[in-house]
């Protein structure tokens, strides 16, 4: 058995050594042009050359949650692409959610630039009825923020493609309902997948239907908002402010206008980060069970994009 790993941006070491002690009968090699054929493929946004010179791999296993990048590539139509179904990031997709959520309710932002200032002073408490959260994207990490945003006392309502059942959320399906979820929704967190149907799907038409004094939390792809949308809604004090962990660019471009703004708060795509010890021990359970025979979890369709 031979495995190529291929992710130009990251040291390899640790992940050759992981993969290895996993799989000691395996060929474990960095890819460089002209390689062997493998059997197997770990990766993170592969040039198109690395697919090419590999027509008759068995699966391409993406370091990561979100396929968008591979997706936009000529993968071998036998190839299977396989997303990690969680390795520790749905948990820290959720603290991240959370700590967003509470810092708007609590109006956090405030009381910090009071204090920096030396003011001592108090807001009047808001009611977390009067604060729906809106989950778009119900997949494993969707569920998990879902979830745990529900423990907090917030009304939870979540949108998805096709219906889903989730205790403790009000669920909302396809094209049809979304007016609906987002009439429900204060605050919006967006954590669907990437696709045609999804981009740019956070734009004036959809937020503007969000309840007056919105906030929204984008940590799924930046390719979802449309930037000028967000920036006229806060300036009309439609949106009361953003929070954002990705975007078009990145790294986010220094004459951007989101560093500026006085109601966006920024962090660099570290919302929910690979894990690389549950994500080689995730990886190596479906190679040992594609060897058996034996079905996976986490196959990507391409006609869904997820």
């Amino acid at each position: 058995m031979r495995i190529s790993f291929c992710y130009a941006d990251t040291k390899s070491e640790p992940w050759l050594a992981g993969l290895r002690a996993a799989l000691p009968q395996a060929e474990v090699e960095v890819w460089s042009p002209g390689a062997a054929p493998a059997d197997y493929g770990v990766v993170w946004a592969p040039p198109q050359q690395f697919l090419d010179e590999q027509p008759h791999i068995r699966a391409l296993f993406n370091i990561g949650a979100g396929v968008d990048a591979l997706l936009q590539l000529q993968v071998p139509a036998q190839t299977l692409i396989v997303r990690l179904d969680d390795a520790g990031m749905s948990a820290q997709m959720a603290e991240f959610v959370c700590h967003a959520v509470i810092r708007h309710f609590r109006e956090l932002d405030h009381y910090e630039a009071g204090m920096n200032q030396g003011q001592w002073a108090f807001r009047k408490p808001r009611l977390r009825s009067d604060c729906p959260v809106g989950i778009m994207g119900l997949g494993v990490l969707g569920q998990r923020v879902a979830q745990a945003v529900a423990q907090f006392d917030f009304p939870v309502v979540g949108w998805s493609r096709s219906p889903k059942a989730i205790e403790g959320v009000r669920c909302f399906a396809g094209e049809a309902q979304l007016p609906a979820f987002l009439a429900a929704s204060k605050v919006l967190v967006c954590l669907l997948p990437l696709t045609d149907e999804t981009r740019g799907i956070l734009r004036r038409e959809t937020l503007a239907q969000l309840q007056p004094g919105g906030y929204l939390i984008n940590v799924a792809r930046g390719a979802h908002l449309v930037d000028e949308d967000l920036i006229a809604l806060l300036d009309s004090g439609h949106l009361a402010g953003a929070a954002l962990d990705v975007f078009r660019q990145e790294p986010l471009p220094a004459q951007h206008t989101f560093w500026k703004h006085p109601k966006i708060t920024l962090t660099p795509h570290t919302s929910a980060r690979t894990l690389r010890d549950e994500s080689i021990a995730q990886m190596v359970g479906k190679i040992m069970a594609l060897e058996r025979g034996e079905p996976i979890a986490g196959v990507v369709s391409r006609d869904k994009g997820y």
